[in-house]
């Protein structure tokens, strides 16, 4: 009888809190350690952007450095923990597995960039033109990965040579926008160079399962949308005919 009384009180209790408006929801009765855990399990992109939209407290947990770290050339003077003003710089900060978010708007420079841990980049524009990364004339490539890597939301540009060189890892590529230089010179250019299992560096730096998946993404100029000069080949290709544009899909995977 005792313990039915007390469970009536506590509902009695909850409908008044609740008529007055000061129950909060349960998931707000976590720490904010928990919270962040939960968050961290969500796709960065669009889910643990939304996260951010709901109030000051989700905003705060969503964008932490422990989430994602920054990159806004933008500001002149960044005291802000997990912002950085160039790409280099917050992937030299990153630890592996951590999602890199660029800020929309302007060109942000790519050249030559050896990416060595598994690690997430996203442009924070709404359309992968909004963020665009900009490989210098001479570079080898905007973006080197030795490692297991997700390219999302982003445009990248080269004048001369490539916009992606996969060396090992799997690299998985998805609604961007790949642009090289168009005629007279494009022969000199391609979007996606892989050279996995060509042997070209040490066996401790490879990986077993290299690969590459590209999915709804534009491929503009360059001889060729991909060159493999290791064990990998194309497989798999789809395309879309949009009105102005093509949208691939395909695989580098192994013969």
């Amino acid at each position: 009888m005792e313990v039915e009384e007390r469970e009536k009180g506590k509902s009695r209790k909850m409908k008044r809190s609740n008529k007055k408006g000061k129950l909060f929801s349960p998931i707000n009765n976590l720490d904010d350690g928990c919270l962040m855990h939960i968050f961290s399990f969500l796709s960065p992109i669009p889910d643990r952007y939304n996260t951010a939209l709901v109030c000051h407290r989700w905003r705060f947990l969503a964008c932490h450095p422990r989430l994602w770290l920054r990159v806004d050339g933008s500001l002149k003077e960044i005291s802000e923990p997990g912002v950085f003003p160039s790409i280099e710089e917050a992937i030299s900060a990153a630890r592996p597995g951590d999602t890199i978010l660029i800020a929309a708007g302007g060109s942000h420079l790519a050249s030559n960039i050896q990416i060595r841990k598994p690690l997430c980049l996203i442009g924070g524009g709404e359309l992968p033109d909004e963020t665009t990364l900009f490989c210098l004339r001479g570079s080898d490539s905007a973006l080197e990965f030795l490692s297991t890597c997700k390219l999302m939301n982003l445009t990248v540009k080269a004048e001369l040579g490539c916009c992606l060189l996969h060396r090992s890892g799997r690299l998985i590529i998805d609604e961007c926008i790949l642009q090289c230089e168009t005629n007279p010179l494009d022969y000199l250019s391609c979007p996606i160079i892989s050279t996995a299992g060509s042997g070209v560096f040490p066996s401790k730096l490879k990986s077993h399962g290299d690969s590459v998946s590209v999915s709804h993404t534009r491929i503009e100029g360059g001889a060729k949308a991909v060159l493999t000069k290791g064990n990998l080949a194309l497989q798999r290709v789809r395309v879309i005919y949009a009105r102005t544009y093509l949208y691939f899909w395909f695989d580098v995977d192994c013969k």
